[in-house]
């Protein structure tokens, strides 16, 4: 708090100094005691009363500081949670690293049960136990930030949930829930979910899947809700080796092999080396849609498909069930970002080498026993020390302002907008920094001050800011900025809008750059379908979109196939090397080289490119909108009669006479004299 005063005093003086040297005329109360100052009839303390009130309009919350002070007390978040402090809850914590049958034992208990959720950290864990859930005779359903899936025809809500641990009821009673990589508690962007889950959930039973990093801070959240934890530990079911040699060369790939590397360049290069070898690769990275993730699994799994190599980035962690048998580190080295919200390049963590190492020997599989080595030789005893450690303890888990609070800032400081509230909250929060933090709000800042000028209540405009998206891809936000000024005028954004905003129809990618648009356009569908779930009356045709990416998963599947070719193509269309290919779709809008058909069930948008050939900058332009197909035609006449008088006009000059066709050139045509005669004047 002391730190807190001393930053208002010191900004309120650094203000008050600034509007007195450069404000053109004082106020004439303020000219005066400046004026007896120097005389000297006055001390300078006389200036407190005027130093007050220019510091109550740079802090108009100075006024209301006791009553923001209690809005932001966030010491006992376990109080936020009524329905689940009135149950006697049984906490059960699984722990075990990867492949230890934890998450089985939870979840046969979830199956078991006459109601329960499972939350999980990505869409593919929870789409799983949705499936299986359903398999086994359970009916269950699929709820993420995008889409509710029901498991009743009459679309009924089921006993059973599967969910994104972000999208978690805090309000509905289950007997059972399970919550899985409890670990992701210390994220700091998405730790505050998993907080809210294990304080919130209103079920009998809680089962926690994790680290046994996650162990101790558990129990201290518990314990602050005056409720206990029963420990489960598991060993790992498959045994892992270290190998003594680094790979050294792709050269000595084998089936079962995962090479992970940690962006996209490499991932592209290593790619491109191993398939120059003859050996087909399935491919997955992080902004892979789900679709094209689950079926480069499948590829990769399948044993009777001749890929058996994948070249992955660490998002093979978690969330998929890949049969590896041994897993090739391409480096320790991966971009971080740190608690500021600054990128740092940094050696992986102890939790996140065995995560990911721990893929291999997968339980069940031809590969009983799992290994794990490195590229460089050099890398190799850095990777056997971080497998030889445990995971450092997690002392703290992160918090989040809820829109309840943010309201109450707002009612008191009305003038304010939504980033300076938040600025202002994380000021004035008070947290027990023994056990909690406030997550990132970066992404949420930057949103909302991407969206300051649309005039948006002050709820939709916390929904809107809430929203999942990856700020660094350009096209991304300014269709989530598009997305946001529609709905400020109350405008539906039918399927036809977005169709026009994005490029319909799409086409199969045929360089790198179009497959990493076709990536962010996925990702704008998402984006739509996640605040279609928010505001349905404006955001209407989600079935429509839903079956759009299902067709745009389909391209950017088959692009993924023929990576290699799309690698040759970008560094003779577009770029001297794959970096400059991925780099270039943070420095240019819309991208689409070709455009074919396509049709939808009811017609939304059914039409051919009527263009057959014409240059990129056309093709930029008429996929932004800033050009039509008819203005296209009307600029290539007018470039074309252009080029024919300048022509003529040469011609004319010089004399020169097409003599098989005389009559164009003819002195009596009185058209060709007044172009000819008008060409001369200019």
């Amino acid at each position: 708090m002391e730190l807190i005063v001393y930053y208002i005093y010191h900004q309120t003086y650094l203000s008050f100094r600034k509007f007195c040297l450069e404000i053109d005329k004082l106020p004439v109360d303020l000219h005066v005691t400046f004026s007896d100052i120097i005389a000297g009839a006055c001390h300078l303390d006389s200036l407190l009363p005027y130093f007050v009130r220019h510091a109550k309009q740079v802090f108009p919350h100075l006024e209301c500081l006791d009553d923001l002070k209690k809005i932001s007390d966030l010491r006992l978040p376990a109080n936020w949670y009524p329905e689940a402090r009135a149950l006697t809850r049984k906490i059960i914590f699984h722990s075990g690293p990867t492949n230890s049958g934890k998450t089985f034992h939870a979840l046969e208990r979830f199956f078991n049960s006459k109601s329960g959720v499972y939350c999980g950290p990505l869409k593919l864990l929870a789409s799983e136990v949705y499936y299986k859930s359903n398999q086994r005779g359970v009916p269950c359903d699929l709820v993420t930030g995008e889409e509710r899936n029901f498991a009743s025809v009459n679309k009924t809500p089921s006993s059973h949930v599967s969910c994104t641990v972000e999208i978690v009821s805090v309000n509905t009673p289950y007997e059972v829930a399970v919550i899985d990589e409890i670990q992701m508690l210390k994220d700091p962007s998405r730790g505050w979910a998993w907080t809210r889950a294990l304080l919130g959930v209103a079920a009998e039973e809680v089962h926690v899947c994790g680290e046994a990093a996650a162990i101790d801070v558990v129990k201290e959240i518990i314990m602050s809700a005056s409720e206990e934890v029963e420990l489960r530990r598991y060993k790992r079911l498959t045994e892992l080796m270290i190998e003594e040699s680094s790979l050294g060369t792709l050269e000595k790939i084998r089936p079962g092999d995962c090479l992970v590397c940690f962006n996209k360049q490499d991932i592209f290069w290593s790619t491109r080396q191993i398939e120059a070898m003859g050996i087909e690769c399935a491919v997955i990275y992080g902004s892979l849609p789900p679709g094209t993730k689950l079926a480069q699994a499948k590829k990769f799994n399948d044993p009777d498909h001749p890929c058996k190599v994948l070249v992955a980035t660490d998002a093979i962690g978690m969330g998929l069930n890949l049969n590896i048998g041994r897993v090739i580190f391409n480096s320790l080295i991966k971009p971080t970002v740190n608690e500021k919200g600054e990128k740092e390049m940094d050696t992986i963590t102890t939790s996140q080498a065995l995560q990911i190492a721990g893929r291999a020997g997968r339980y069940g599989t031809q590969f009983s026993t799992g290994y794990v080595t490195t590229m460089k030789n050099e890398d190799l005893p850095t990777l056997k020390r971080l497998l030889s450690q445990h995971p450092e303890p997690i002392t703290q888990v992160g918090l989040h302002p809820t829109a309840e609070q943010i309201e109450l800032y707002a009612y008191h400081l009305p003038h304010a907008n939504l980033s300076n509230l938040i600025d202002i909250f994380v000021n004035l929060s008070t947290v027990d920094d023994s056990l909690y933090f406030i997550c990132n709000i970066d992404d949420f800042k930057f949103l909302a001050d991407m969206i300051q000028h649309v005039p948006l209540p002050l709820r939709a405009r916390y929904v809107f800011c809430c929203a999942p998206i990856n700020r660094k891809i350009p096209f991304v936000c300014s269709m989530f900025l598009k997305f946001a000024r529609q709905y400020s005028r109350n405008e539906v954004l039918s399927f036809d809008w977005l169709g026009r905003q994005i490029g319909l129809p799409f086409a199969c990618p045929n360089t790198l750059l179009d497959l990493v648009h076709l990536e962010s356009v996925f990702d704008v569908l998402d984006l739509y379908l996640w605040l279609s779930y928010r505001f349905q009356d404006l955001f209407p045709d989600a079935s429509l979109v839903r079956d759009m990416q299902k067709e745009l998963d389909c391209l950017i599947q088959a692009g993924v196939a023929q990576l290699t070719r799309l690698l040759i193509n970008s560094e003779t269309k577009v770029s001297s090397g794959t970096s400059q290919a991925v780099e270039a779709e943070e420095n240019r809008p819309v991208l689409f080289t070709k455009k074919t058909l396509y049709s939808h069930d009811r017609n939304a948008i059914a039409s051919g490119n009527p263009l057959s050939s014409h240059g990129r900058i056309a093709d930029r332009l008429l996929s932004e909108g800033l050009l039509t197909p008819k203005m296209l035609e009307e600029l290539k006449k007018e470039w074309q009669f252009q080029k024919d008088c300048e022509k003529e006009s040469f011609e004319a000059s010089n004399g020169i006479v097409d003599k098989s066709n005389p009559a164009k050139h003819s002195k009596n045509d009185p058209l060709n004299t007044r172009r000819l005669n008008r060409k001369r004047r200019t």
